[in-house]
């Protein structure tokens, strides 16, 4: 099992055993993610995967929280702060704007990029490593911004 998989199984009996609901909820909205995947593809998820599914629940929770500010449902944006923080606990510690923007440049040379067209190969080299430790359409304009 991976090693984000059993720290949050451990964070979840923690939080019966302390009878925290609110974090118990979100711990086990996490798993359900993580069940489904598995169950869908019929594999046992590894680290680089549970990063995937994580990186992809707080950009639908950051969604949500912009969505909820703009309709002024101030109860649901907190539950949805909350949830994205316990997510984002799980995450690799994010990057600085300066290491993305190196990684980017080494990106481009390896591969050869002159143009828009060589963007996808950009992008290839640079997912795995930025995954979960970066906003990848932040990443994405800034390689549009190079590339353009």
């Amino acid at each position: 099992m991976a090693d984000i998989k059993s720290n949050i199984s451990d964070d979840v009996k923690a939080a019966m055993r302390s009878k925290d609901k609110e974090k118990l909820a979100a711990l086990r909205l996490i798993q359900a993610a993580f069940k489904q995947k598995e169950v869908d593809e019929r594999i046992e998820l590894d680290d680089q995967q549970t990063i995937a599914i994580l990186d992809k629940m707080a950009k639908q929770h950051r969604d949500s929280i912009n969505q909820f500010e703009e309709a002024g449902r101030d109860d649901l944006v907190e539950k949805e702060r909350f949830e994205l923080d316990i997510i984002e606990t799980y995450l690799p510690a994010k990057l600085s704007e300066e290491e993305i923007n190196k990684m980017i440049d080494e990106a481009i040379t390896k591969s050869g990029a002159e143009s828009m067209k060589d963007m996808g190969k950009v992008m290839g080299m640079l997912k795995s490593g930025l995954q979960g430790r970066a906003d990848m359409s932040q990443v994405s304009s800034l390689i549009k911004s190079r590339l353009g």
